[in-house]
């Protein structure tokens, strides 16, 4: 990936933990690195396709002035995030921001924090069986649009699903949406749970009947080991409602485990349910 750079760039800001910080204010240096696909701007010459890093400095200055902080690792935090919110072609932004004047009563260069911080792509499976479905499915892309942080990129057909494991329950509607997203998956999870906990979703028996479901199926590449967020989702080969409407939005996408395109772990799991003594066609839908 291309980058920008910028090195060294002087703000004056009020932050700090002591008061005398946040009144007289000081000197902090900010440095960037832009992941960015600089290359159709340099065959064209059309500024729109890069980030003009003129205007970028400005924008950084006005936003760390807004408010007064304690902690330059929240400064470092708020200025990866307004980047990847403000400039779309930004993959990824690295931030080092010094604090030359920090009042530690001995003499010093500086004292900094780095960060790295970027946009990703996930997936996030829907399902609802209670009340009005559809409706249910629709308010939860809709709180997920509203949000700042992250953008709904393509939404699946919904299908209609028979339940999984709790089988004395209503059928299911299920699909999938793409997300490009600048949260971490843990925050991502959250913030999934908080809508579910909107729309009324309680967890009374496993697998049982939800007025919305939201898992996060995929993250980038991403594989993990936590409890609160296994990646990717470890049942999800095994599960037709989420491979039919996954190979519909996204088909030749990479399973980053078993290393095959959603579109074979669909035929596949297709064959094996078909040789299974007793298939009668049916779908389950909880995941």
């Amino acid at each position: 990936m291309d980058k920008i750079i910028v090195k060294d760039f002087e703000i004056f800001a009020n932050h700090g933990v002591f008061q005398e910080e946040k009144v007289l204010g000081q000197k902090f240096i900010v440095s960037l690195e832009l992941d960015i696909s600089t290359r159709e701007a340099a065959l064209t010459g059309d500024l729109t396709r890069s980030v003009n890093y003129g205007e970028l400095c400005h924008k950084i200055e006005n936003e760390i002035q807004k408010e007064s902080y304690d902690l330059i690792e929240t400064v470092a935090e708020k200025i990866a995030e307004f980047i990847l919110l403000e400039y779309p072609l930004v993959k990824g932004v690295k931030v080092n921001l010094k604090k030359p004047w920090a009042p530690i009563l001995r003499h010093l260069e500086y004292v900094a924090v780095e960060i790295y911080r970027k946009r990703s792509r996930a997936f996030i499976a829907l399902g609802s069986n209670m009340g009005d479905k559809r409706k249910n499915l629709l308010d939860a892309i809709d709180k997920i649009k509203a949000s700042k942080h992250t953008k709904v990129e393509k939404v699946s057909s919904f299908i209609t699903t028979e339940p999984w494991g709790y089988l004395d329950q209503d059928k299911f509607l299920n699909g999938v949406i793409e997300v490009d997203t600048i949260l971490p998956p843990k925050e991502l999870v959250r913030f999934l749970l908080n809508i579910e906990k909107e729309l009324k979703r309680e967890r009374i028996i496993k697998w049982g009947p939800r007025t919305i479901d939201l898992d996060v199926i995929l993250y980038d590449d991403l594989i993990t080991e936590d409890e609160e967020i296994l990646l990717p989702h470890p049942r999800m080969q095994d599960r037709m409602f989420v491979l039919e409407p996954l190979a519909e939005i996204a088909p030749y996408l990479m399973h980053p485990v078993l290393h095959k395109r959603i579109i074979q772990l669909k035929e596949e799991l297709e064959n094996r349910e078909k040789n299974m003594e007793g298939y009668n066609g049916k779908k389950p839908g909880g995941i």
